[in-house]
Parts: C-alpha cells; structure tokens; sequence
C-alpha cells in the first residue's frame, strides 16, 4: 500500500486552544483496514501522557472520530475527542503540568497499521492558551505574587480572582482560557510559588487576599463595582472567606471544596478561624494500597467543630457550588450541602449547586486529562482522587460553561443578586 496517500487532518486547524475540540481524520486508507489511533503529550516536568484507540476503516478508505467508534483501547464507543481526555501518564499518579501558557501544548496524533504497528502517518495538534493580543502581565506588587491577565482591547472587562490547589501555585491554564472568554483574570500564588512559604505557614492571613482583590478593582481595565472568584479545592474554603469577610465580591464559584477552614489557621484582623483538623482513623487505604482521605476531614457541623466552619451567611454575593459525587479527597457533597443550609437558614437563595455524579476531585478546563490519584501535599503521600475519565471530561465541558454563564449573570445584571437562583 501507497503510505504516502495516508494523511491525518486535524480541522478546523492543527492550531487552536486548548478547551477547544479538534476533529481528528485519517484519509488514503483502504476499505476496511484496521488502524490504530494514538496521542502522546509531553508536559512540563517531563512527564508522558499517552492515549490509543482501534478503529476500522470506512467503505472510502477514512476514520472520521466524530462518526467511527472506537473498538478498544483508552476508550470504545464514538468519541469525538476521546484521544485528548482519554489520555494517562506513563508515570504513575501524575497530574498534568503546565507552568506558563506562552507556548501551545503539542499533542502528537499518529495513525498505525493495525496488522503491523508501522506508523502510518502522524501531525501535531497545537493547543494554545492566549489569544492574540492578550497581556499576561507577572505580578510582584508589594506583597501580591501571581499574573494576571488582560484580554486585548480597552475594556472594562469583568474580573474574576482565580485561586488554584493548596499544592498547586496557581494554573495558568485555567486563568489564560478564561480570559480568552473576555475576563479579567488575576492568578493569585498563595502558597508553593515563587518566593512564597514552600512549607505550610503557621497561618493564611486574610489581608493578603484582600490586598488582591483591591488590586484587581483598581485596575483600569476592570469593571466595577464587584469581582469574581474562581476555586477549587482547598482554595473553596479561602474563596467562602474571602466572600464572607471582604467586600467587592459579586460571585463565587467554589469547586469541591469545604465549608470549614481546615488544616491552617486563618487570620484577618482580630479573627481567627481555626482549622478543621483530618481524623486519621477515617482514612481508608483502597485495595491497590492507595489512602483515601474522603473522610478524613471530619463533619464541621459537629458542636466541637464549628468554631471552623466559615460564617458564609455574612457574604452578599452570589455563589455556585459544584460538586463531585465521587470526589476521594474529601466529602465535597456534604460540605456543600452544609453550606447552602447555611444561607438558606438565613434567609439566603442566593446559590446554584451542580453535581457529576461520577466526576472525582479536579474539575479542570475541557479535555485536562483525568487525575484520578496523585500526590497530595497536605498528606504526605499519594491518595485517590476519584472519578471516571469519560465522566470527568463530559463533567469539565459542562461546568466550563457554567461557570462563565454564571459570572456574566451576575455581572452584567447587579439586580439578579436579590433573586433567588434555584
């Protein structure tokens, strides 16, 4: 057979950005033949992340993944863009790295012989970050460390405060594609980035944060009055305080986190929320030998521990709450569930909850591949954090959106604030 005939297209582009899907289609082949589709992607620390799948070729000689199922490998079934979210690493428990968004992630797309394993044709898939003309300006302003990022134009724009993991620094990723979207991003390190504590501090202090959200309302190129906060994690729990003790705020997402300040005091003025402490008798160990935490943090609503719990009734903004029913890290269902009690027992409608019922802990941007264990800084070790791939994929796509309907909502129209969001 003519090799040279055989050619993957990647459409619209071979460029585009990195929540966007791409159609992958191999044409030259002959009738019928099998082949197997493979993506590998290399990210920051090294680490190779890699994905397969068998298909069969039509009467015309094509593999189209938006129309030809996939018949084993990573994923079966018709799946459009099953070779991006499908992907593993080779090396165990680790999480997708991308430290700046300057340069595209390269996805490298290969088409094999079935019968052989020869390669027959492969292209390279350029998943970008920032648009053109968008600034991504690093910060060291007095104590505030991040970078913040400015869409092209004069604006104003909406902004929001992107807070990542408590191990994690900040995500470039997340707060550049949201800025595509015609926001005001500024990625705040709180802990783990530049010259910030490597080692838990003996406590968060608020004003810092609020430091930040002052910042980010005095800059020319962001509409006021308030601002956005995006989380995850253990920075839901900062986000609610932040909500709760400062003003400024318009809407809050918090995704899988807790309505309790755990493991480090937090600080502002002359309060202090002590943390909820892990019960390290409710940690499980899965039978490949894999700690769960889920049940680690103990229920905030017990007498002994609502000195911790955040007083979220004294926020005026709106807040959405997504959660993950099979989040392993920890019992993102009930904290959420608590924390809507909460408002509500105080005469608050003023939340949306979503949940995926089989998403595990890391809700990232659309087509961030699954990380379903990973080491967890706060632990000391590796733990599991849940999830099923095809679940986390279609659970990132739909919050994506979300979360973006979510903050215009809240932005553009300040009398919706009053109303109820059920």
């Amino acid at each position: 057979m003519a090799y040279s005939r055989i050619r993957i297209k990647l459409l619209p582009s071979f460029r585009c950005f990195f929540d966007k899907p791409v159609q992958v289609k191999v044409e030259g082949l002959a009738p019928h033949q099998p082949v197997e589709l493979r993506s590998k992607l290399v990210d920051d620390r090294g680490v190779i992340f890699k994905a397969s799948a068998l298909y069969t070729a039509d009467k015309s000689g094509q593999v189209d993944v938006c129309r030809s199922p996939s018949l084993g490998g990573s994923y079966t079934g018709v799946e459009p863009m099953g070779l991006f979210w499908a992907m593993a690493p080779e090396t165990p428990h680790s999480k997708l790295l991308k430290k700046n968004v300057l340069s595209p992630t390269l996805v490298e797309i290969s088409a094999l012989c079935g019968d052989t394993g020869e390669v027959l044709a492969s292209e390279t898939n350029e998943r970008g970050y920032m648009t053109e003309g968008m600034k991504r300006i690093p910060l060291q302003e007095d104590r505030i460390r991040g970078v913040l990022f400015l869409p092209p134009g004069k604006g104003p724009f909406p902004g929001v405060l992107d807070l990542y993991t408590f191990g994690g620094g900040l995500s470039e990723p997340r707060a550049s594609l949201l800025a595509n979207k015609g926001f005001a991003v500024l990625a705040l390190g709180y802990y783990r980035y530049q010259d910030l504590p490597k080692t838990p501090p003996k406590h968060f202090d608020l004003e810092y944060f609020e430091e930040a959200v002052t910042f980010l309302r005095r800059q020319p190129q962001v509409q006021g009055p308030g601002i956005g906060i995006l989380s995850i994690s253990y920075s839901g729990g900062l986000a609610l305080s932040i909500s709760s003790f400062l003003s400024g705020i318009s809407a809050s997402v918090c995704i899988n986190g807790c309505n309790a300040n755990t493991v480090i005091p937090l600080h502002y003025k002359d309060i202090v929320i002590p943390p909820l402490m892990p019960n390290l008798k409710n940690v499980k160990i899965t039978d490949s030998g894999i700690l769960d935490v889920r049940d680690g943090i103990p229920d905030p609503m017990l007498e002994m521990n609502q000195a911790s719990v955040i007083p979220i009734e004294r926020a005026s903004c709106q807040f959405l709450f997504a959660v993950s029913e099979d989040d392993h890290n920890w019992n993102s269902s009930l904290f959420a569930k608590q924390a809507t009690e909460m408002l509500r027992s105080h005469g608050k409608e003023t939340f949306e909850v979503v949940k995926y019922p089989k998403a595990g802990h890391f809700l990232e941007v659309p087509y961030m591949p699954h990380c379903p264990t990973g080491f967890h800084p706060a632990v000391g070790t590796v733990v599991s954090f849940g999830g099923e791939p095809k679940a986390q994929s279609e659970a990132q796509l739909d919050l994506w959106v979300r979360v973006q309907e979510f903050f215009r909502k809240h932005f553009d129209n300040k009398s919706t604030c009053q109303k109820a969001l059920l």
